[in-house]
Protein backbone atom coordinates (compact mmCIF):
# COMPACT_ATOMS: atom_id res chain seq x y z
CA UNK A 1 0.00 0.00 0.00
CA UNK A 2 1.39 3.46 -0.90
CA UNK A 3 2.65 5.53 2.02
CA UNK A 4 0.05 8.25 1.28
CA UNK A 5 -2.68 5.68 1.98
CA UNK A 6 -1.04 4.40 5.17
CA UNK A 7 -1.40 7.80 6.83
CA UNK A 8 -4.77 8.88 8.14
CA UNK A 9 -6.31 12.33 7.67
CA UNK A 10 -7.29 14.33 10.74
CA UNK A 11 -10.00 12.90 12.97
CA UNK A 12 -11.84 13.56 16.22
CA UNK A 13 -10.41 12.03 19.43
CA UNK A 14 -13.23 9.88 20.82
CA UNK A 15 -13.79 8.99 24.49
CA UNK A 16 -11.93 5.97 25.85
CA UNK A 17 -12.91 6.34 29.54
CA UNK A 18 -16.26 7.25 31.14
CA UNK A 19 -16.93 10.98 31.62
CA UNK A 20 -18.56 12.70 34.57
CA UNK A 21 -21.51 15.02 33.94
CA UNK A 22 -19.25 18.09 34.12
CA UNK A 23 -16.66 16.50 31.83
CA UNK A 24 -19.45 15.71 29.37
CA UNK A 25 -20.70 19.30 29.47
CA UNK A 26 -17.27 20.87 29.00
CA UNK A 27 -16.44 18.52 26.17
CA UNK A 28 -19.81 18.88 24.43
CA UNK A 29 -19.59 22.67 24.48
CA UNK A 30 -16.13 22.48 22.90
CA UNK A 31 -16.89 19.72 20.38
CA UNK A 32 -19.95 17.52 20.78
CA UNK A 33 -18.36 14.67 18.79
CA UNK A 34 -15.76 14.22 21.52
CA UNK A 35 -18.42 12.79 23.85
CA UNK A 36 -18.84 9.79 21.50
CA UNK A 37 -17.29 6.66 23.08
CA UNK A 38 -14.53 5.17 20.93
CA UNK A 39 -16.27 1.82 21.26
CA UNK A 40 -18.97 3.18 18.94
CA UNK A 41 -16.54 2.62 16.06
CA UNK A 42 -16.40 -1.07 16.98
CA UNK A 43 -19.91 -1.99 18.20
CA UNK A 44 -23.43 -1.86 16.68
CA UNK A 45 -24.94 -0.07 19.69
CA UNK A 46 -23.77 1.54 22.92
CA UNK A 47 -26.10 2.51 25.80
CA UNK A 48 -25.65 4.46 29.00
CA UNK A 49 -27.10 7.00 31.39
CA UNK A 50 -25.97 10.56 32.12
CA UNK A 51 -27.68 12.05 35.18
CA UNK A 52 -31.41 11.46 34.49
CA UNK A 53 -31.06 10.76 30.78
CA UNK A 54 -31.03 7.21 29.40
CA UNK A 55 -29.34 7.19 25.99
CA UNK A 56 -28.44 4.84 23.19
CA UNK A 57 -25.97 5.43 20.36
CA UNK A 58 -26.94 3.36 17.33
CA UNK A 59 -24.53 2.28 14.59
CA UNK A 60 -26.31 -0.87 13.37
CA UNK A 61 -27.73 -0.37 9.83
CA UNK A 62 -30.80 -2.50 10.57
CA UNK A 63 -31.62 -0.52 13.71
CA UNK A 64 -31.00 2.75 11.87
CA UNK A 65 -33.40 1.65 9.15
CA UNK A 66 -36.02 1.13 11.87
CA UNK A 67 -35.43 4.57 13.39
CA UNK A 68 -35.34 6.46 10.09
CA UNK A 69 -37.89 4.54 8.05
CA UNK A 70 -39.80 1.60 9.48
CA UNK A 71 -40.79 3.17 12.80
CA UNK A 72 -40.22 6.82 11.93
CA UNK A 73 -43.17 8.21 13.91
CA UNK A 74 -41.72 6.82 17.14
CA UNK A 75 -38.45 8.72 16.72
CA UNK A 76 -39.06 12.43 16.08
CA UNK A 77 -36.22 14.91 16.41
CA UNK A 78 -35.33 15.50 20.04
CA UNK A 79 -36.68 18.50 21.93
CA UNK A 80 -33.11 19.72 22.37
CA UNK A 81 -32.63 19.83 18.60
CA UNK A 82 -35.92 21.65 18.09
CA UNK A 83 -35.22 24.19 20.82
CA UNK A 84 -31.78 24.92 19.37
CA UNK A 85 -33.05 25.56 15.85
CA UNK A 86 -36.62 26.82 16.17
CA UNK A 87 -35.60 30.44 16.93
CA UNK A 88 -33.94 30.62 13.51
CA UNK A 89 -36.07 28.42 11.26
CA UNK A 90 -39.42 28.12 13.04
CA UNK A 91 -41.62 25.08 12.43
CA UNK A 92 -40.19 24.49 8.96
CA UNK A 93 -39.47 21.22 7.16
CA UNK A 94 -36.41 20.50 9.31
CA UNK A 95 -38.31 20.92 12.59
CA UNK A 96 -41.93 19.96 11.83
CA UNK A 97 -43.34 16.52 12.58
CA UNK A 98 -46.34 14.48 11.46
CA UNK A 99 -48.98 15.98 9.22
CA UNK A 100 -47.48 19.47 9.38
CA UNK A 101 -44.20 18.10 8.03
CA UNK A 102 -45.85 15.90 5.38
CA UNK A 103 -47.80 18.66 3.64
CA UNK A 104 -44.76 20.97 3.60
CA UNK A 105 -42.61 18.20 2.14
CA UNK A 106 -45.14 17.47 -0.61
CA UNK A 107 -45.42 21.17 -1.47
CA UNK A 108 -41.64 21.70 -1.56
CA UNK A 109 -40.57 18.46 -3.28
CA UNK A 110 -41.05 19.72 -6.89
CA UNK A 111 -38.77 22.67 -6.12
CA UNK A 112 -35.81 20.27 -5.95
CA UNK A 113 -36.62 18.26 -9.07
CA UNK A 114 -33.71 17.42 -11.37
CA UNK A 115 -35.16 19.76 -13.99
CA UNK A 116 -35.29 22.76 -11.66
CA UNK A 117 -31.81 22.08 -10.30
CA UNK A 118 -30.42 21.86 -13.84
CA UNK A 119 -32.04 25.21 -14.64
CA UNK A 120 -30.34 26.80 -11.61
CA UNK A 121 -26.95 25.09 -12.17
CA UNK A 122 -25.50 27.99 -14.22
CA UNK A 123 -25.49 29.96 -10.95
CA UNK A 124 -23.25 27.24 -9.49
CA UNK A 125 -20.94 27.48 -12.50
CA UNK A 126 -20.74 31.26 -12.14
CA UNK A 127 -19.76 30.87 -8.49
CA UNK A 128 -17.07 28.32 -9.41
CA UNK A 129 -15.69 30.78 -11.97
CA UNK A 130 -15.64 33.54 -9.34
CA UNK A 131 -13.61 31.37 -6.94
CA UNK A 132 -11.10 30.58 -9.67
CA UNK A 133 -10.72 34.29 -10.37
CA UNK A 134 -10.27 35.12 -6.66
CA UNK A 135 -7.48 32.52 -6.40
CA UNK A 136 -5.46 34.08 -9.19
CA UNK A 137 -2.16 35.34 -7.83
CA UNK A 138 -2.65 33.78 -4.38
CA UNK A 139 0.04 31.45 -3.05
CA UNK A 140 -1.98 30.38 -0.02
CA UNK A 141 -5.68 30.57 0.84
CA UNK A 142 -8.14 29.49 3.49
CA UNK A 143 -10.29 27.28 1.28
CA UNK A 144 -12.99 26.98 3.93
CA UNK A 145 -13.58 30.72 3.76
CA UNK A 146 -13.48 30.56 -0.04
CA UNK A 147 -16.03 27.72 -0.13
CA UNK A 148 -18.34 29.50 2.32
CA UNK A 149 -18.27 32.56 0.07
CA UNK A 150 -18.89 30.45 -3.03
CA UNK A 151 -21.78 28.40 -1.69
CA UNK A 152 -23.42 31.37 0.02
CA UNK A 153 -23.32 33.19 -3.30
CA UNK A 154 -25.05 30.18 -4.89
CA UNK A 155 -27.77 29.83 -2.27
CA UNK A 156 -28.39 33.59 -2.19
CA UNK A 157 -28.77 33.76 -5.97
CA UNK A 158 -30.93 30.66 -6.33
CA UNK A 159 -33.11 31.83 -3.44
CA UNK A 160 -33.43 35.57 -4.10
CA UNK A 161 -32.31 36.17 -7.68
CA UNK A 162 -33.72 39.72 -7.93
CA UNK A 163 -31.12 42.34 -7.13
CA UNK A 164 -31.45 44.17 -3.84
CA UNK A 165 -33.93 41.82 -2.21
CA UNK A 166 -31.61 40.57 0.51
CA UNK A 167 -28.23 41.64 1.83
CA UNK A 168 -26.27 38.38 1.67
CA UNK A 169 -23.48 39.42 4.03
CA UNK A 170 -26.01 40.48 6.68
CA UNK A 171 -27.81 37.14 6.46
CA UNK A 172 -24.57 35.19 6.65
CA UNK A 173 -23.33 37.14 9.69
CA UNK A 174 -26.67 36.67 11.43
CA UNK A 175 -26.46 32.91 10.88
CA UNK A 176 -22.93 32.79 12.32
CA UNK A 177 -23.97 34.83 15.37
CA UNK A 178 -26.94 32.57 15.96
CA UNK A 179 -24.81 29.42 15.82
CA UNK A 180 -22.14 30.90 18.08
CA UNK A 181 -24.59 32.21 20.69
CA UNK A 182 -27.38 29.67 20.70
CA UNK A 183 -26.40 26.33 19.20
CA UNK A 184 -24.25 24.95 22.00
CA UNK A 185 -25.23 22.30 24.49
CA UNK A 186 -26.28 23.43 27.99
CA UNK A 187 -25.70 21.63 31.29
CA UNK A 188 -29.50 21.60 31.61
CA UNK A 189 -29.64 19.56 28.39
CA UNK A 190 -27.05 17.08 29.68
CA UNK A 191 -28.75 16.36 33.01
CA UNK A 192 -32.25 16.10 31.55
CA UNK A 193 -33.92 19.28 32.83
CA UNK A 194 -37.22 19.59 30.87
CA UNK A 195 -36.77 21.56 27.68
CA UNK A 196 -39.53 24.04 28.59
CA UNK A 197 -37.20 25.43 31.27
CA UNK A 198 -35.29 28.32 29.58
CA UNK A 199 -31.54 27.87 29.10
CA UNK A 200 -29.79 31.08 30.27
CA UNK A 201 -27.29 31.07 27.38
CA UNK A 202 -30.18 31.14 24.90
CA UNK A 203 -32.49 33.32 26.97
CA UNK A 204 -30.02 36.18 27.36
CA UNK A 205 -28.09 35.74 24.13
CA UNK A 206 -30.59 37.81 22.18
CA UNK A 207 -32.01 36.83 18.84
CA UNK A 208 -29.44 37.56 16.15
CA UNK A 209 -31.78 36.33 13.39
CA UNK A 210 -34.64 38.73 14.10
CA UNK A 211 -33.40 41.30 11.57
CA UNK A 212 -32.79 38.56 9.02
CA UNK A 213 -36.38 37.39 9.37
CA UNK A 214 -37.69 40.90 8.85
CA UNK A 215 -35.59 41.30 5.72
CA UNK A 216 -36.75 37.91 4.42
CA UNK A 217 -40.40 38.84 5.07
CA UNK A 218 -39.94 42.08 3.12
CA UNK A 219 -38.31 40.21 0.23
CA UNK A 220 -41.18 37.72 0.06
CA UNK A 221 -43.76 40.50 0.04
CA UNK A 222 -41.87 42.35 -2.68
CA UNK A 223 -41.68 39.22 -4.85
CA UNK A 224 -45.41 38.64 -4.49
CA UNK A 225 -46.00 42.14 -5.85
CA UNK A 226 -43.36 42.11 -8.62
CA UNK A 227 -43.51 38.46 -9.70
CA UNK A 228 -40.86 36.22 -11.23
CA UNK A 229 -38.26 37.40 -13.73
CA UNK A 230 -36.54 34.98 -16.12
CA UNK A 231 -35.68 31.51 -14.74
CA UNK A 232 -37.78 30.88 -11.60
CA UNK A 233 -35.65 30.87 -8.47
CA UNK A 234 -36.23 29.04 -5.21
CA UNK A 235 -38.58 31.70 -3.86
CA UNK A 236 -40.64 31.70 -7.07
CA UNK A 237 -40.93 27.91 -6.97
CA UNK A 238 -41.97 27.87 -3.31
CA UNK A 239 -44.53 30.61 -3.90
CA UNK A 240 -46.06 28.40 -6.59
CA UNK A 241 -45.78 25.20 -4.53
CA UNK A 242 -49.01 23.42 -3.65
CA UNK A 243 -49.51 20.25 -1.62
CA UNK A 244 -51.22 17.98 -4.19
CA UNK A 245 -53.25 16.24 -1.47
CA UNK A 246 -54.54 19.14 0.63
CA UNK A 247 -54.08 21.94 -1.97
CA UNK A 248 -52.46 23.94 0.82
CA UNK A 249 -49.80 26.57 0.06
CA UNK A 250 -47.25 28.06 2.43
CA UNK A 251 -48.17 31.32 4.09
CA UNK A 252 -45.62 34.13 4.47
CA UNK A 253 -44.18 32.84 7.76
CA UNK A 254 -43.90 29.27 6.45
CA UNK A 255 -42.22 30.52 3.28
CA UNK A 256 -39.75 32.57 5.29
CA UNK A 257 -38.88 29.78 7.70
CA UNK A 258 -38.34 27.24 4.93
CA UNK A 259 -36.27 29.69 2.89
CA UNK A 260 -34.09 30.36 5.92
CA UNK A 261 -33.79 26.60 6.45
CA UNK A 262 -32.55 26.15 2.90
CA UNK A 263 -30.15 29.09 3.27
CA UNK A 264 -28.70 27.86 6.57
CA UNK A 265 -28.45 24.22 5.50
CA UNK A 266 -27.85 24.79 1.81
CA UNK A 267 -24.64 26.77 1.94
CA UNK A 268 -22.93 25.67 5.16
CA UNK A 269 -23.12 21.92 4.48
CA UNK A 270 -21.89 22.14 0.88
CA UNK A 271 -19.13 24.57 1.83
CA UNK A 272 -17.94 22.14 4.47
CA UNK A 273 -18.02 19.21 2.05
CA UNK A 274 -15.95 21.14 -0.48
CA UNK A 275 -13.47 22.44 2.11
CA UNK A 276 -12.89 18.96 3.53
CA UNK A 277 -12.63 17.52 -0.01
CA UNK A 278 -9.89 20.03 -0.88
CA UNK A 279 -8.07 19.22 2.37
CA UNK A 280 -8.21 15.51 1.45
CA UNK A 281 -6.99 16.19 -2.09
CA UNK A 282 -4.02 18.09 -0.67
CA UNK A 283 -3.49 15.27 1.84
CA UNK A 284 -3.44 12.63 -0.92
CA UNK A 285 -1.69 13.88 -4.10
CA UNK A 286 -2.44 10.63 -5.95
CA UNK A 287 -6.18 11.14 -5.57
CA UNK A 288 -5.83 14.80 -6.55
CA UNK A 289 -3.96 13.89 -9.75
CA UNK A 290 -6.56 11.30 -10.71
CA UNK A 291 -9.28 13.85 -10.05
CA UNK A 292 -7.43 16.44 -12.14
CA UNK A 293 -7.04 14.02 -15.06
CA UNK A 294 -10.79 13.38 -15.09
CA UNK A 295 -11.68 17.07 -14.82
CA UNK A 296 -9.19 18.09 -17.51
CA UNK A 297 -10.45 15.43 -19.91
CA UNK A 298 -14.11 16.32 -19.44
CA UNK A 299 -13.87 20.10 -19.11
CA UNK A 300 -10.93 20.98 -21.34
CA UNK A 301 -10.17 24.05 -19.23
CA UNK A 302 -13.71 25.40 -19.00
CA UNK A 303 -15.89 25.66 -15.89
CA UNK A 304 -18.11 22.65 -15.18
CA UNK A 305 -21.83 22.85 -15.88
CA UNK A 306 -24.94 20.69 -15.45
CA UNK A 307 -24.18 18.87 -18.71
CA UNK A 308 -21.04 17.42 -17.10
CA UNK A 309 -22.81 15.73 -14.19
CA UNK A 310 -22.66 12.03 -14.96
CA UNK A 311 -19.33 12.42 -16.78
CA UNK A 312 -17.37 12.98 -13.55
CA UNK A 313 -17.69 9.66 -11.68
CA UNK A 314 -14.41 9.95 -9.79
CA UNK A 315 -15.33 13.46 -8.65
CA UNK A 316 -18.53 12.01 -7.24
CA UNK A 317 -16.56 9.24 -5.52
CA UNK A 318 -14.27 11.79 -3.84
CA UNK A 319 -17.25 13.80 -2.62
CA UNK A 320 -18.98 10.71 -1.23
CA UNK A 321 -15.84 9.58 0.57
CA UNK A 322 -15.44 13.10 1.97
CA UNK A 323 -19.01 12.94 3.24
CA UNK A 324 -18.22 9.60 4.87
CA UNK A 325 -15.18 10.90 6.75
CA UNK A 326 -16.52 14.38 7.54
CA UNK A 327 -20.34 14.36 7.40
CA UNK A 328 -21.60 17.93 8.01
CA UNK A 329 -24.50 16.60 10.11
CA UNK A 330 -22.37 14.30 12.23
CA UNK A 331 -24.61 13.78 15.24
CA UNK A 332 -28.40 13.40 15.23
CA UNK A 333 -30.65 13.01 18.24
CA UNK A 334 -34.14 11.47 18.55
CA UNK A 335 -36.54 10.95 21.47
CA UNK A 336 -38.48 7.68 21.66
CA UNK A 337 -42.22 8.25 21.99
CA UNK A 338 -43.10 4.66 22.96
CA UNK A 339 -41.30 1.48 24.02
CA UNK A 340 -39.38 -0.28 21.27
CA UNK A 341 -36.45 -2.63 20.70
CA UNK A 342 -33.24 -1.93 18.79
CA UNK A 343 -30.48 -4.52 18.40
CA UNK A 344 -32.33 -6.70 20.90
CA UNK A 345 -32.10 -3.94 23.51
CA UNK A 346 -35.02 -2.32 25.34
CA UNK A 347 -35.88 1.25 24.37
CA UNK A 348 -38.13 3.02 26.88
CA UNK A 349 -40.43 5.93 26.25
CA UNK A 350 -38.45 9.22 26.42
CA UNK A 351 -35.09 7.51 25.98
CA UNK A 352 -32.68 9.55 23.86
CA UNK A 353 -31.68 7.65 20.74
CA UNK A 354 -28.57 9.13 19.14
CA UNK A 355 -27.38 8.57 15.59
CA UNK A 356 -23.65 9.37 15.71
CA UNK A 357 -23.17 9.52 11.94
CA UNK A 358 -19.47 10.31 12.43
CA UNK A 359 -18.92 7.03 14.33
CA UNK A 360 -21.27 5.03 12.08
CA UNK A 361 -19.29 5.97 8.98
CA UNK A 362 -16.02 5.03 10.70
CA UNK A 363 -17.30 1.79 12.23
CA UNK A 364 -14.81 -0.99 11.58
CA UNK A 365 -17.58 -3.59 11.31
CA UNK A 366 -18.99 -1.70 8.30
CA UNK A 367 -15.95 -0.11 6.62
CA UNK A 368 -12.49 -1.68 6.09
CA UNK A 369 -9.73 0.62 7.35
CA UNK A 370 -12.42 3.16 8.24
CA UNK A 371 -10.14 6.10 9.06
CA UNK A 372 -8.30 6.05 5.73
CA UNK A 373 -9.25 8.16 2.70
CA UNK A 374 -10.22 5.84 -0.15
CA UNK A 375 -12.65 7.08 -2.84
CA UNK A 376 -12.66 3.58 -4.39
CA UNK A 377 -15.18 2.60 -1.71
CA UNK A 378 -17.75 4.36 -3.90
CA UNK A 379 -16.58 3.12 -7.32
CA UNK A 380 -19.19 1.67 -9.65
CA UNK A 381 -20.18 -1.77 -8.39
CA UNK A 382 -18.77 -1.25 -4.86
CA UNK A 383 -20.91 -2.73 -2.10
CA UNK A 384 -21.85 -1.08 1.19
CA UNK A 385 -25.00 -1.03 3.32
CA UNK A 386 -27.09 2.00 2.40
CA UNK A 387 -27.78 2.63 6.10
CA UNK A 388 -24.03 2.68 6.83
CA UNK A 389 -23.62 5.92 4.81
CA UNK A 390 -26.07 8.57 5.97
CA UNK A 391 -24.74 12.09 5.31
CA UNK A 392 -28.19 13.05 3.99
CA UNK A 393 -30.18 10.75 6.27
CA UNK A 394 -32.60 8.26 4.73
CA UNK A 395 -36.24 7.25 4.74
CA UNK A 396 -39.10 9.72 4.26
CA UNK A 397 -37.07 12.53 5.85
CA UNK A 398 -34.00 12.15 3.66
CA UNK A 399 -32.50 15.57 2.93
CA UNK A 400 -34.68 17.28 0.33
CA UNK A 401 -31.67 19.18 -1.03
CA UNK A 402 -29.29 16.22 -1.30
CA UNK A 403 -29.22 16.16 -5.11
CA UNK A 404 -28.80 19.95 -5.23
CA UNK A 405 -25.79 19.67 -2.91
CA UNK A 406 -24.15 16.88 -4.92
CA UNK A 407 -24.53 18.77 -8.21
CA UNK A 408 -23.13 21.96 -6.69
CA UNK A 409 -20.20 20.15 -5.08
CA UNK A 410 -19.26 18.36 -8.31
CA UNK A 411 -19.40 21.56 -10.38
CA UNK A 412 -17.24 23.56 -7.98
CA UNK A 413 -14.73 20.80 -7.09
CA UNK A 414 -14.13 19.71 -10.70
CA UNK A 415 -13.71 23.33 -11.82
CA UNK A 416 -11.18 24.10 -9.09
CA UNK A 417 -9.13 20.91 -9.49
CA UNK A 418 -9.00 21.36 -13.27
CA UNK A 419 -7.29 24.76 -12.86
CA UNK A 420 -5.37 24.60 -9.57
CA UNK A 421 -3.14 22.29 -7.57
CA UNK A 422 -3.53 22.30 -3.80
CA UNK A 423 -0.90 21.34 -1.23
CA UNK A 424 -0.98 21.29 2.59
CA UNK A 425 0.65 24.00 4.68
CA UNK A 426 2.91 22.52 7.36
CA UNK A 427 1.52 22.93 10.87
CA UNK A 428 -1.89 24.13 9.67
CA UNK A 429 -3.98 20.97 9.59
CA UNK A 430 -7.67 21.66 10.26
CA UNK A 431 -9.27 20.21 13.38
CA UNK A 432 -12.75 18.65 13.00
CA UNK A 433 -15.02 20.45 15.46
CA UNK A 434 -18.79 20.15 15.64
CA UNK A 435 -21.04 22.83 17.07
CA UNK A 436 -24.03 22.62 14.76
CA UNK A 437 -22.08 21.23 11.79
CA UNK A 438 -18.66 19.59 11.44
CA UNK A 439 -16.37 22.56 10.81
CA UNK A 440 -12.59 22.69 10.25
CA UNK A 441 -11.30 24.64 13.25
CA UNK A 442 -8.53 26.92 12.10
CA UNK A 443 -9.73 26.81 8.50
CA UNK A 444 -8.44 24.77 5.56
CA UNK A 445 -5.20 26.59 4.73
CA UNK A 446 -3.66 25.28 1.51
CA UNK A 447 -0.97 26.33 -0.92
CA UNK A 448 -2.47 27.12 -4.31
CA UNK A 449 -0.69 26.81 -7.66
CA UNK A 450 -2.21 27.27 -11.13
CA UNK A 451 -2.08 24.30 -13.47
CA UNK A 452 0.04 24.87 -16.55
Amino acid sequence: MPESKAREPVKVPLVKEPFSVLQTLRTARRNVLEIIPDICTKQPMVSGKTAMVRWHMVMDPGALKRVLRDNLENYPKSDITKNLLRPAIGDSLFIAEGAHWRWQRRAAAPVFSHRNIAALAPIMSASAEAVCVRLEGQDEADMFEEMVAATFEVISNVTFSSEGEMAGDDVHQAIDRFIDQSARVSLMDIVGIPTWVPRPSRLFGGNPVADMKRVADAAIEKRKQVGAKGVPDLLDLLLEGVDPETKRQMNAAELRDNLLTFIVAGHETTALTLAWALYLCAFDPEVQEKLHEEAAAVLGGRIAGPEDIGKLPYTEQVIKETLRLYPPASFISRTAQAPDELCGREIRKKDTVMLPIYALQRNEQLWPEPDTFNPERFAKGAKYDRFAWLPFGDGPRVCIGGHFAMVEAQIILASLISRYKFEPVAGKDPLPEMVLTLRPKGGVNLRVAPRC
